[in-house]
């Protein structure tokens, strides 16, 4: 899926994504903007397939006002975080627990319903198949709290068209990895939402066309 190279800190495997060490700061600097108005609370985030954990570390060094809870269903994944979040000495962040986006919210590590501000999923729908889409939206509608918003980060197909030719290929390389995976489309993710509790509020174009797209619980 994505190239990861490994350092070991403290006999603990930390894994390192070159992707996610290039696309934080714009990541960043998405979630400041889109939080800005509610950065005089403490929100609680619920980060699905967090990978690396390189992302999250850098959500809490940005972004003190949100406590995270990381999660992945792979335990190499999770010992990774841990790593992070030990190497760093994090404060905000929660250990990482297993969750598989796919299953009823009920089994998602026993997250309770409506206490969420914000679910975030990056690089994940594209990597999963139709069940786990349908899973992410109807947890996050049940997980959400009133107002809280549901964001994900990929590359997309609109009204069944994907452009531009890299995107294309990009979903040829993924569906060869699995048939079942690639890229999602945008009007798909829409009629989800709405079916869950939510509307789809904006769209962010990111950098090479990728997108961010913000889901909001009504």
């Amino acid at each position: 899926m994505l190239s990861l190279f490994l350092v070991l800190v403290e006999r603990v495997i930390m894994l390192l994504s070159p992707q996610a060490e290039k696309n934080w700061e714009g990541l960043c600097s998405m979630l400041e903007d889109v939080l800005e108005d509610q950065s005089h609370r403490q929100l609680f985030a619920l980060e699905l397939g967090s990978g690396t954990g390189q992302h999250v570390i850098r959500f809490a060094q940005k972004m003190p006002f949100v406590t995270w809870q990381p999660s992945d269903i792979k335990e190499e994944s999770r010992d990774s975080i841990k790593a992070y979040i030990a190497a760093t000495h994090a404060k905000t962040i929660l250990q990482p627990v297993h969750l598989d986006a796919s299953e009823p919210w009920e089994k998602w590590a026993g997250v309770p319903r409506s206490s969420c501000d914000v679910v975030i999923a990056i690089n994940l729908l594209q990597y999963s198949s139709f069940k786990t889409a349908q899973g992410l939206f109807s947890g996050a509608g049940q997980i959400l709290k009133l107002n809280g918003l549901l964001i994900t980060y990929g590359a997309y197909a609109i009204n069944g068209t994907i452009t531009p030719s890299c995107n294309e290929q990009l979903d040829e390389e993924i569906r060869k990895m699995n048939p079942e995976w690639g890229l999602p489309d945008i009007d798909v993710l829409r009629q989800l939402a709405y079916g869950n509790g939510m509307r789809m509020e904006r769209i962010i174009e990111m950098e090479e066309y990728y997108k961010c797209l913000i889901f909001r619980k009504i």
